[in-house]
């Protein structure tokens, strides 16, 4: 008898603890496209497409390396359409003795896992996911010594865990841990920016996409763009590109947004990583040897770092430590349903409908425009939380439950009280023209604050602090926000907060049913 050992589809790692100290010969690997994936919500085709293939061009990988692989198809005529449905057939193909898994990323999926024992009556071993560089229980451990949930303090256990960065002595390099103040300049006119490294779809790509145009035609997105990697060797070649041609000016412009460029200089390596084409560690090295041989400065490498080892194991610890409660959470009753332009990108809000279009064409938008443009916005309009989550992780290519939850109830609609982020991400017209060209080719006015051509985050941003001013004013982090709301006169603040709500009013919602 054999052990049979499920691997999800955004476990393409050929190092995965559930492959190790396993004979070849004693093995079954089972690979499942299962409809229950593609659509418990809508996703975005290129993200179907992405996972389709990758998974496929793993199997033929894991064929060659000598396993036993047992692949199902989307389109298989007996495909059950579930996780569960098909270890259920898969058993009855190959009568393991046990069944060998690598933890799930999403709760729900931890959930179905966790019946198969009793279901099966065969003995299930779920391994820790050691890819991350944090565990589940060792986030946990540390959490719970503390009273608050400082990301900046996490990160600094995971640099010293690590060793990335750090002197000889136990010091960061440099003698800062964090160089966020030197990682937020606007971008400069005639700046030359690079794409990430764009791969031309094999054979097996375009069966898949030819698939998913057929079966998800009403799906969100776009396909004729996919030039994504779906295997590790191409993936670690768009690692290799991205450090030589756009970690160097990373950090200084990470923060930026420019008409018309769908990347800037970040790496567009998530969908990778979070697939398990690449791991953390081996990214944030990448990043760390280029510090050290002189190839990028110290503000670029850490930046980039911070964000592999700091804030992406960060948020999926939270994940663990906050579900199910967290995805509920709704903190500033927030109720209004997510406007239909998020779908069309039919608005004259130039940053928004840029975010959008990119959004639509590769499953893709940096994290300002994730957070300070789509995300801002959906807070300062009150849209409910969990339309919000559900929008971020139907469109994007590296959304997974674990990364997307935290990052929207967390941070974009601030609704789980302030234990993710101490301070909701609000901004006005302000922040956005200074970080983008946007508002200068913009149909509203960013210098004007009402009337029909004023930027309309002005507006919403003031009322934003008005309806949630018992909440906020306290907060440390907006007592001069507050102090500026309190030098403006009664009838100019009326005049914003009647501005929004005339823009409010007007907002036509999303039709039922696009999500789920």
């Amino acid at each position: 008898m054999t052990i049979l050992i499920p691997i999800l589809g955004d476990q393409l790692t050929h190092d995965l603890a559930s492959l190790r100290d396993v004979a070849q010969q004693d093995a079954v690997l089972l690979l499942m496209e299962v409809a229950d994936e593609t659509t418990y919500v809508r996703h975005h085709k290129c993200k179907i497409a992405l996972i389709l293939s990758a998974m496929r061009h793993f199997a033929q990988e894991a064929r060659a390396a000598g396993w036993t692989v047992d692949y199902v198809p989307l389109d298989h005529p007996d495909n059950s359409g579930s996780f569960t449905g098909e270890v259920a057939r898969a058993i009855a193909r190959h009568h393991p003795r046990s069944i060998r898994i690598v933890e799930p990323g999403e709760w729900r999926v931890k959930a179905m896992i966790e019946g198969w024992a009793a279901r099966f009556g065969l003995p299930v071993e779920i391994l820790s996911d050691d890819r991350f560089i944090c565990g589940i229980l060792e986030f946990q451990t540390w959490a719970q010594a503390r009273g608050d949930l400082v990301m900046e303090f996490f990160y600094r256990a995971m640099r010293r865990k690590t060793g990335l960065l750090m002197t000889g002595d136990g010091q960061p390099e440099g003698g800062a841990w964090n160089l966020d103040k030197d990682n937020r300049a606007p971008p400069k006119q005639g700046l030359n920016y690079p794409e990430p490294m764009h791969f031309t779809a094999d054979s097996v790509t375009n069966d898949v996409i030819v698939l998913v145009n057929d079966r998800y035609a009403d799906h969100f997105g776009r396909l004729e763009t996919f030039t994504l990697p779906v295997t590790e060797t191409q993936a670690r070649r768009a690692l290799a590109h991205f450090i030589r041609t756009a970690l160097p000016d990373f950090g200084t412009y990470q923060d930026a947004m420019v008409t018309g460029q769908d990347w800037l200089y970040h790496s567009w390596l998530s969908p990778a990583l979070n697939l398990g084409l690449l791991t953390p560690l081996h990214v944030a090295q990448a990043a760390a040897d280029a510090y050290a041989a002189g190839d990028v400065p110290l503000n670029a490498a850490e930046g980039f770092i911070r964000q592999i080892i700091g804030w992406r194991e960060y948020v999926r610890g939270y994940y663990w430590l906050e579900m199910p409660d967290v995805a509920q959470a709704n903190a500033l009753d927030a109720t209004r349903p997510l406007p239909d332009f998020y779908w069309t990108g039919e608005t004259d809000m130039l940053c928004m409908a840029e975010a959008i279009r990119n959004t639509r064409d590769h499953a893709y938008a940096h994290h300002i425009q994730r957070l300070m443009v789509l995300g801002n916005f959906a807070m300062l309009a009150g849209v409910r939380p969990q339309a919000v989550a559900d929008w971020f992780l139907v469109v994007y290519a590296d959304a997974y439950e674990w990364v997307e939850l935290p990052n929207v109830i967390g941070m974009s609609p601030h609704a789980d009280r302030g234990r993710l982020a101490t301070k909701p991400y609000a901004g006005g017209g302000a922040y956005i023209n200074r970080m983008s060209d946007h508002c200068g080719r913009c149909a509203y006015d960013v210098k004007q604050k009402v009337g029909s051509k004023a930027c309309l985050f002005n507006a919403l941003y003031c009322e934003f602090l008005a309806r949630h001013e018992q909440r906020f004013r306290r907060n440390r982090r907006m007592v001069q926000i507050y102090a500026n709301w309190d030098r403006m006169k009664p009838d100019i603040r009326e005049a914003y907060r009647a501005s929004a709500a005339t823009f409010l009013d007007s907002l036509e919602p999303a039709a039922p049913g696009w999500a789920r």
